[in-house]
């Protein structure tokens, strides 16, 4: 396959630089434009990025100049780490410009014709590229991946869906620092404290996973057909969102026969031969204090969502721990994934 070329906006922020650590030695893409904001414009990427990911800097990243985001950057597909009030006119001019955009950003997710997408849950919504590009007569896209809180939840949730069918859910979040990117949340509101609020963070969470656990017809989703409440709160850890998820099913299953079907889920098959699927998209485990954000966020390369503590529910049915790793399935991750799905399927 030839590899194409890719830049990456908003490249010196949290999200940026797994966007690049990611597409380090990719097989199908290479890394041709890195951009950022006004302050580091100009410099390399080594001068005008602090890298604060485990683990090196790229050499060859060090010595890319910082371009700013503007069109004209030597690329087909261009993956979006902007802040979304930048992200809301931007990727409408790259995707009309014929770049095809794969967005962090939460401005377009919601967007009748934007898929919005977690390969193991929805890749037929993929298609919606087609009717988006009919009507906006643009030759580019623009494809979003999910909330990362919203991602381990969605994954967990589809074989519950298939198997079982869904009448409500509620959810509690743990959501991790690097969420709220650098330098993120304050030391003297997060040490001994816990912060009972994220902005924007609750509508996600409720409205995202509906969309893709819907219907897709290739022009439009219904989104799926059951209600999900959730309280957000951020705590000091600085990888790995976890959710506390109970959930009523349409036809009642034991805690033995969830944990069945959640071992079951497979990927249709395009999904798991992509370079960026781990062999296992859903983990479950059966100790009673797993799963945690220190001993299992790197599962699968950080792009399995693992579960556990399955059980009984008093009140509804089922109650059970999902944990996923924020900055890389939640984000850079799934979104690279979002592009090799698509370029696998044509798309793009």
């Amino acid at each position: 396959m030839r590899k194409r070329k890719v830049a990456v906006l908003g490249a010196t922020g949290a999200v940026g630089q797994r966007f690049v650590q990611l597409l380090d030695g990719h097989p199908w893409f290479t890394v041709s434009a890195v951009t950022g904001s006004e302050r580091t414009v100009g410099r390399s990427y080594r001068q005008g990025c602090r890298w604060v990911l485990p683990g090196e800097m790229p050499v060859w990243a060090g010595d890319l100049p910082v371009l700013p985001s503007e069109l004209g950057i030597d690329a087909e597909i261009v993956f979006s780490a902007l802040p979304s009030e930048l992200a809301q006119n931007l990727e409408p001019a790259f995707a009309a410009a014929g770049y095809q955009v794969f967005s962090n950003a939460s401005a377009h997710r919601m967007a009748a014709d934007v898929p919005l997408l977690i390969p193991e849950v929805n890749p037929d919504h993929a298609v919606l590229v087609e009717r988006q590009r009919e009507q906006r007569g643009w030759s580019g896209c623009i494809v979003t991946n999910c909330n990362c809180t919203a991602t381990g939840v969605t994954v967990s949730l589809k074989p519950l869906l298939d198997a079982f069918g869904l009448r409500r859910v509620f959810a509690v979040s743990l959501q991790a620092i690097s969420g709220a990117g650098y330098p993120g949340v304050a030391a003297l509101d997060l040490t001994d404290n816990v912060v009972p609020f994220i902005e924007g963070e609750e509508e996600k969470l409720q409205a995202e996973p509906l969309k893709m656990l819907g219907h897709c017809d290739g022009e439009r989703v219904t989104p799926a057909d059951f209600g999900i409440s959730a309280h957000c709160n951020r705590v000091a850890v600085s990888d790995g969102h976890v959710v506390c998820v109970t959930a009523e099913l349409a036809q009642p299953a034991s805690a033995d026969e969830v944990i069945a079907t959640m071992q079951a889920f497979v990927p249709p098959q395009v999904v798991r031969e992509l370079p960026s699927s781990p062999p296992q998209a859903l983990s479950v485990r059966r100790e009673s204090d797993r799963p945690q954000p220190r001993r299992d966020r790197e599962t699968g390369g950080g792009m399995t969502t693992v579960v556990g503590r399955v059980r009984a529910d008093s009140l509804l049915h089922l109650r059970y721990v999902v944990l996923s790793h924020n900055t890389i399935k939640g984000a850079a991750g799934g979104s690279l994934q979002n592009a090799e799905m698509l370029l696998s399927k044509g798309l793009v």
